[in-house]
Formats: structure tokens, C-alpha cells, sequence
């Protein structure tokens, strides 16, 4: 239930269009609706601007589909993350209407147009390629929050020179979000370049000692540029969320 939907249940019963027992019907699955497996929670767009959204990891497909069904049910969009592909085959055959993205491993259903709440643009910004999943998983997140999103991709600090031709992009963004792997150096580096706040996002590419991302999350701790902070490995998905409230009407 978003509060544009809450309004509209409310000034119908007020203008007389609807019911009292009509908008009972409406609002009887406030504050969340109890599947037995998953306590889908309806009432989380009111509280906090950004409805429930499904994390795919560890979920069976029906599970999921489930899920997805009484949000798309109730008005809500769907946002589903940590969807790998085998999975997501499973679901969409249940959901057709769903849209798989693959490099973000996030599958998609819009009820409704996202109404655009971010007051600037927020910039992704990614090393690597190798990096696309986790900085894809932020910007769709971005977008799905009602955010306008610049992507700047592959300008990681082994061709430095690629970031500096980007320099205005990075500086007219309101938040930016900086993806990286192995040592985890660009958030510093652009953190020197902008007056905005830098969320890194530490990934787990790189060889063996950088331990699954651990390098990179220990380098980004220790980053000497004011404004930086960090979320944890992999995390594009809480980078977003975090990027959205800054970027908030």
C-alpha cells in the first residue's frame, strides 16, 4: 500500500464512491499479510517511502512468485534481487509480466510509473566490467526508487585517465555511488574530486588476496577522502537505498 494508493482509497470513501466496507476490504491487509512462509509487509511504503522489496537468495521459485503476486495484487511494484537465472526462469514462467535483468541478477514488475522523488541525479559509478552486476543492481534500485540515475562505467584507477573525462558528469550528481573490486582505490579518488557524498560499494572481484572483497572493503575503511563511507560487500542494492534517502525530496 503506497501512499498514493492510501489517498486514493481514502478520498473515495469521502466523496462517497466507496464504501465503508469497500475500504475496509482495502485496508484489511495493513500492516502485512502472513503467507505462513513470509510476513509480506504492505505497510512498509507508508513508513518509509520504498515498498517491500524480495530478496531472491535462498528462496524457492514458488516462494518468490508467491510473494511477488501479493504485491503486484495490492498496487505495490516488484522488485526482486539476487535472482540467478535458473530461478528466475522458474518464476517468470509463473509471473510473465516480470522482467528478468540478467547483469543485475534483479527481476522487475511495474503496477504503477515510479514517481520521480530524487531532487538530482545520483551517479553510479564502476571500475570495472567485471563490476556491472553489483553497480547494475544499484542503479535499476536507483530507478525503482524514483531516482535518475547517471551510469559511468569502466574507469577504474588502472586507466585513470578515463575517470577525468567524466569529471563534470561526476561533479553535477547529488550522490554518487563508486563500485569497485581488487584494492578498492576509485571511491577515494573521486571522493578528491566532488563536494557530495561518496557511497562505496566495495565487490568480490579480484584474485586471492583480496579475499573475496575484503581488500577492497579494508581499503575503502581506510580511504583518506572526507565524505566516503562504505557499505558492505557486494551490497549495491543498501548503496541504492542509502543514495535514494539523500537524494530525497
Amino acid at each position: 500500500m503506497t501512499p498514493e494508493r492510501l489517498r486514493q482509497v481514502l478520498d473515495a470513501l469521502v466523496s462517497g464512491e466507496l464504501s465503508v466496507e469497500d475500504a475496509l476490504g482495502n485496508l484489511k491487509k495493513l500492516p502485512f499479510e502472513d503467507l505462513g512462509f513470509a510476513k509480506v509487509d504492505h505497510h512498509r511504503a507508508l513508513r518509509n517511502g520504498l515498498p517491500e522489496v524480495i530478496f531472491g537468495q535462498g528462496k524457492t521459485p514458488e516462494q518468490i512468485a508467491a510473494i511477488a503476486q501479493r504485491l503486484r495484487d495490492v498496487g505495490q511494484n516488484v522488485l526482486i534481487t539476487r535472482l540467478d537465472e535458473a530461478t528466475a526462469a522458474q518464476v517468470v514462467a509463473d509471473l510473465p509480466e516480470l522482467e528478468y535483468h540478467r547483469i543485475a541478477r534483479i527481476a522487475t514488475l511495474s503496477v504503477t510509473p515510479s514517481p520521480q522523488t530524487g531532487l538530482g541525479v545520483v551517479a553510479v559509478v564502476a571500475a570495472g566490467t567485471s563490476d556491472l552486476p553489483v553497480a547494475e543492481e544499484a542503479a535499476l534500485t536507483l530507478e525503482y526508487m524514483g531516482n535518475r540515475v547517471q551510469r559511468v562505467y569502466d574507469v577504474g584507477v588502472a586507466g585513470i585517465h578515463r575517470l577525468f573525462a567524466h569529471r563534470g558528469e561526476l561533479q553535477a550528481a547529488r550522490v554518487l555511488i563508486v563500485v569497485a573490486g581488487m584494492e578498492g582505490a576509485l571511491p577515494s579518488v573521486v571522493g578528491g574530486m566532488v563536494d557530495r557524498p561518496v557511497i562505496a560499494v566495495p565487490t568480490s572481484i579480484g584474485y586471492g588476496a583480496s579475499f573475496g572483497g575484503l581488500a577492497a572493503l579494508l581499503g575503502m575503511l581506510n580511504s583518506c577522502a572526507a565524505g566516503v563511507t562504505v557499505v558492505n560487500i557486494d551490497n549495491g542494492f543498501g548503496a541504492a537505498v542509502a543514495a535514494g534517502l539523500m537524494n530525497r525530496e
